[in-house]
């Protein structure tokens, strides 16, 4: 396994970010305007937003990225955290950098008194639920939506 290093982002970190959103975008074939990218980048910047991010490094290079956002709940009393985008560089998946990213972010979640984690995936990505089953219970809800 290799050494891992994670850290929340900085402002230097922007083109490490970017490079990973771009490819977890691309992973699911989905292209968002520069200018969303843009104001998600600013978000995790700003310490008066609720949305965060930590890069996943190895010998000095960023191949994992985990963005989580603190949100309230009608369920408790305490915040919840939804753990928006995950994503490990393919040349660097099985060797437990994703999982490390889920703790992590476990982690801050309980650091800023939330009480639980959630997220979701597309039913077409096995490889990650089987890393989410090890490290979460599947709780049986159906998104849907409505694009507005």
């Amino acid at each position: 396994m290799p050494n891992v290093t994670l850290r929340p982002v900085t402002a230097d970190d922007h083109a490490a970010w970017l490079a990973l959103w771009q490819a977890y975008l691309k992973f699911y074939e989905t292209d968002l305007a520069e200018e969303i990218s843009a104001s998600t980048w600013q978000r995790l910047l700003d310490p008066n937003e609720p949305t965060h991010s930590a890069l996943a490094w190895v010998d000095g290079e960023a191949v994992g990225m985990v963005n989580w956002i603190y949100h309230r709940s009608n369920w408790s009393i305490g915040n919840s955290c939804y753990l928006q985008d995950l994503y490990v560089d393919a040349r660097q998946r099985g060797l437990g950098i994703g999982r490390q990213l889920i703790e992590h972010v476990y982690h801050m979640a309980q650091a800023a008194g939330c009480g639980k984690v959630h997220w979701l995936t597309h039913e077409t990505n096995a490889t990650a639920i089987g890393l989410y089953e090890q490290v979460a219970e599947r709780a049986g809800f159906i998104q849907f939506r409505r694009n507005l």
